[in-house]
This record gives C-alpha cells, structure tokens and sequence, in this order.
C-alpha cells in the first residue's frame, strides 16, 4: 500500500475565530488558547508519523490568510498547509481528499480534526491498518459525530456520499454516514469511540 495522506482540518487558532460553542461560555480568549493546545497536540502526533515516512501530512486551515499559512509552513516542513477554501463542511472535506489524491494518487486519505487531546499515534497506525482490507474507517465520537473519516485508495476522486447534504454539527452524522456507506455496499470498519473538545462540558475528563 502506497502511503497515506494525513488531512488535519483545523481552524486558526485566534480569539473569535475559532471554538465558536465553547467561547459562548468561556470567553474569545480562553476558548482560542484551548484551540491552540489541542492544535499542537495533534500535529505533535501527525509530524512525529510524517518524519518516520508513515504518512504524508496535509494541514487545511480555515480563517488565516497566505502570509499566515506561510510562515506555519515554514516550521513545519513535513507538511503540506493549505487554506480550507469555501463552502459548507462536507464540501470543504471533499475538497481536501480531492486534494490529496491529485498529489498521491492511490493513497488512502485520513482526515482529523483538532478536538482530540487523548489522540495518539497508535490510533493512526490502527486506521492506516484498518484501510488496507477496509473501503471506509470510522472513528465515532460519543456526542454523534466522528473524530475521524478513513477512505482507502482503490477509487480515484471522491465519493459524494459522504460529505453532500450530512446533517453536520448534531448527534446524527456518524448514524448517517454508517447508513449511507452500507446503502453504497460498503461496511465501515470502526475504531474506538472518543470524545471530542467542541462545548463547555467536554472539558471535564481533560481537565480531571
């Protein structure tokens, strides 16, 4: 199997721009600076993965201009930091796979985001297993969504199925997307259930 490409989608981590439910009750601040911790964890684990040449990595940045990215490049020379673009979740997602593809055709592609602060290396290398018998890996989260979305790297382009008109952001997205995959034929392969950082309440185990 071809390398995978690690896709971590993340917001910049700036006061307002990000962590919108959890700035409601603890402020713009507090909220960007819990983005930026959870963001380093996360590309801690993925860069680790990339400079043992397990994975290529690819970080989609939503609300940071060029000069912004550029200089996030340049301490990062594993990866590959891109802006997210326009469009709704589910478009910007495909977008990103879409992406990949094009520079790694034939590589299965993972995408992340940056809510998990218990991911750990051995989570990757289970889904990067997991795709090369599985078509679909998902790795639900306990408030209804995923923390991770695994596509492996038999078809060219993008399916649509799991990224058009998904009810994103409730408890219904992981339930949908297992729904829609088994309709196409396909059996998802699951990890373990996580929780993510996305509200108030979600701070509790972290914090403990």
């Amino acid at each position: 199997m071809t390398l995978p490409v690690l896709v971590v989608m993340t917001r910049w981590p700036a006061s307002g721009r990000c962590k919108r439910r959890l700035a409601h009750a603890l402020g713009a601040s507090p909220a960007a600076r819990i983005q930026s911790r959870l963001i380093a964890h996360t590309l801690t684990v993925a860069r680790n993965m990339a400079a043992q040449q397990r994975l290529h990595l690819h970080i989609a940045v939503s609300g940071a201009g060029p000069r912004a990215r550029q200089r996030w490049l340049a301490s990062m020379p594993e990866a590959r930091v891109i802006g997210q673009g326009n469009g709704d979740l589910g478009n910007r997602m495909r977008r990103e796979v879409l992406r990949a593809r094009t520079l790694h055709p034939g590589s299965p592609v993972i995408l992340i985001g940056t809510d998990l602060p218990n991911l750990e290396e051995r989570d990757l290398t289970q889904a990067i297993e997991a795709l090369k018998t599985a078509a679909v890996v998902l790795g639900p989260s306990q408030d209804g969504g995923y923390w991770l979305l695994g596509l492996n790297g038999s078809a060219s382009g993008a399916p649509r199925w799991p990224f058009h008109s998904m009810p994103w952001g409730t408890e219904r997205v992981c339930r949908v997307t297992r729904e829609r995959a088994r309709l196409h034929g396909v059996e998802p392969v699951e990890l373990m259930e996580r929780n993510d950082i996305d509200q108030l309440n979600d701070l509790t185990a972290w914090l403990e």
